[in-house]
Parts: structure tokens; C-alpha cells; sequence
């Protein structure tokens, strides 16, 4: 929206999003915090609040006649809102591809019909869409247009009321279920580390007092808004799978990446997924760089066997620290919200 606004001083926005969106200008129609469900049993579960949000979704677009839809990731909900613009004649584009190629990948087909251009962020994207004869942009990874405008600042660990301990960052995920199901046990890795402190990136949408519940003893420190300051200041982070995971490695952070849910989902997700990997960093390097703890695997003997292992093994850290310089490589140059831009601006004027 920034770099639209950079290119189009009148470019008008109406959108459903987030306080990011919303700082930007515009009209927030609806809070993604209230639209965001993980898995099939609970979106099953949600139903009728996911089946409302679409009908007024569909509702707004026809009101407000965008020239051009911009869909931003979201798939299950952004796919079916394609299919409905695409019918009424609105040019769609769409930023950031859903993971087609981690599962159900026909739905490329439809993809292909609804989708007038696609701007992935991810490197091998290309070559996938490629094979199913779709031409696609790549346009870099936004993450690093994030991280090279942030500035550290040099006083965070005072104004965030820290003590002079190394920190270790817990990232639980910024949906509510993800951080039911993994806060806990990042908790639980206080009492066996009692050198170090923990501080908790909070998710903008929540409040200190609902993470307060999570803590039977002493609080937790938790920092909103500043996750890139707590991450340029840690010595190790556990982090729930997913963008987080990338934005600890641009900023040379080892890791280990963790994940658990609904047993039930979880097990529809085995069977349906055909990806090696879950986090962004082990899925670009094709390899395994950083540890993945999921489901079962998520235990706090095995968290903190590798929290040892990321905090005290030097040559264990300084491996993941020689993939992540690989990985920084492999990922380009910043540019890619400005490269985005240029072509939506681009293809919403050509005939």
C-alpha cells in the first residue's frame, strides 16, 4: 500500500487487513483477527462466521467497484473472493502465491482461471507454476524490504524494562489457537534456563492481559510492536512456524521451529502435505537447517535439548549461522513491495 501510494498519490484503498493496513489510510471494512481460522476442524467449527465473512465481503467489493482486487495470501478465503471478482470483470491480482505446491496442487487449474497476475515471493514458485504453463512475477521477499528499513534501537532493553540477562525471544504465532497450543511450553522453558530471560513477541491484535493467563509465577515479559528490536537482541529464539521464521533468520538468530495443533487437523495435514519441511527457511534451502518440533515432537525435553544445543553447542550455532549467510543469498535484494507496485500500477492500466 506504501509504495502504491509512492506510485498513485490518489490511489484510494478499501480493504479488509490489519493495523498496518490501516496506518496506511484507507477503509478497514474488517480486522483479519476476527476472520483468522487454522485448520480444518476449526474452520469446519467456525463455518458460519467463515461463510458471513465471505457474503460480506462480496457484498463490499460490488459497493465499492475497485478498479483493480488485490488479494494478499489468505487462500482459503481469497481463492473463492477471485472466482466472485473474476466474474463481475474486476482485474485480480494477487500477492504472495498460496502454497499449491505443498498441497492439493490442482488447484493451480483454478488459480489459473481466476488470477489474472500472480507476484510470488519465493524463489522455486517460478519453476513451479512453470510446469503448470502459468506465467507468474517474482518479485523478491517483502520481508526484506522490512528488515533493511528497521533501525535497532539502541535503547530497547532499557524502555522494555529488561534485565542485563541474555534473552531468548519466544515467538508464538499471532493467532490466538497457535498460541494456545504452543506458549505454554515456551513458559515452561524459563525455570531450565534460569541464566537467561524470555520475553514474548506479542500479536498487535491481543492484549498483556490475555497473554497474562499463560503464566502461573512470575510474568513473562512481552514486548507489541517490536519484535525486530527483541529479535536483534537475542541469542536464541523458539519460533512458531511460519513468516517469523524467515525474520529470525534474516536476522542471524538460531532457532528452533516448532508447531502444534488440533490432532485431528494435524493428521488431515500428513496425509494431504507433500513438503519435507514446514519452516520457510528449511523449505527455500531445501534442506534442513533449522530444528522442527511438531506435534508430539513438540515436548519440552526435546525444546530444551535444542535450546541447549542453539545456546551453548558453539558449533552447532555457528552452522546454522553458515546456512543462514547461504540462505541470504539465495533470497535477493530488497525491492520487492516497490517491484509489486510498479506491476500492479502496470497491469491495472493495460488494456
Amino acid at each position: 500500500m506504501k509504495a502504491l501510494k509512492a506510485l498513485d498519490h490518489q490511489a484510494d484503498f478499501r480493504y479488509f487487513g490489519g493495523d498496518l493496513m490501516q496506518a496506511e489510510g484507507g477503509r478497514l471494512v474488517k480486522h483479519y483477527a476476527d476472520m483468522a481460522f487454522m485448520g480444518f476442524v476449526e474452520v469446519i467449527a467456525n463455518l458460519r462466521t467463515v461463510l458471513g465473512n465471505l457474503k460480506s465481503c462480496k457484498q463490499d467489493i460490488l459497493a465499492y467497484k475497485p478498479d483493480v482486487l488485490v488479494l494478499i495470501d489468505f487462500p482459503g478465503f481469497n481463492l473463492k473472493i477471485a472466482e466472485f471478482a473474476k466474474q463481475q470483470g474486476i482485474k485480480v491480482c494477487y500477492y504472495i502465491s498460496p502454497k499449491v505446491w505443498a498441497w492439493n496442487q490442482k488447484r493451480v487449474l483454478k488459480i489459473k482461471r481466476v488470477v489474472d497476475h500472480m507476484f510470488c515471493i519465493l524463489p522455486f514458485e517460478v519453476d513451479f507454476y512453470k510446469k503448470w504453463d502459468m506465467q507468474v512475477d517474482y518479485v523478491g521477499n517483502p520481508l526484506l524490504d522490512a528488515v533493511a528499513a528497521f533501525t535497532p534501537d539502541a535503547h530497547f532493553v532499557q524502555n522494555s524494562l529488561l534485565t542485563d540477562k541474555p534473552i531468548v525471544a519466544l515467538l508464538p504465532g499471532s493467532r490466538k489457537q497457535e498460541i494456545n497450543y504452543l506458549l505454554p511450553l515456551m513458559v515452561d522453558m524459563v525455570k531450565q534456563f534460569p541464566g537467561y530471560q524470555f520475553v514474548i513477541a506479542g500479536a498487535p491484535s491481543f492484549n498483556i492481559a490475555f497473554y497474562n493467563q499463560f503464566f502461573a509465577d512470575e510474568p513473562i515479559p512481552v514486548v507489541f510492536n517490536n519484535t525486530y528490536n527483541l529479535l536483534s537482541n537475542a541469542q536464541a529464539a523458539i519460533v512458531a512456524s511460519g513468516t517469523a521464521t524467515l525474520e529470525t533468520s534474516l536476522f542471524n538468530v538460531p532457532q528452533v521451529v516448532v508447531y502444534k495443533g488440533n490432532a485431528v487437523t494435524i493428521t488431515i495435514a500428513r496425509v494431504l502435505i507433500k513438503i519435507g519441511f514446514i519452516s520457510l527457511v528449511n523449505l527455500i534451502m531445501d534442506r534442513l537447517v533449522v530444528k522442527e518440533l511438531i506435534q508430539g515432537d513438540y515436548n519440552t525435553a526435546d525444546v530444551k535439548t535444542e535450546l541447549d544445543n542453539l545456546l551453548h553447542n558453539t558449533t552447532y550455532r555457528d552452522a546454522m549461522l553458515k546456512n543462514y549467510d547461504e540462505l541470504d543469498v539465495r533470497m535477493g535484494q530488497p525491492g520487492a513491495s516497490a517491484k509489486t507496485a510498479a506491476l500492479i500500477v502496470k497491469y491495472s492500466t493495460k488494456k
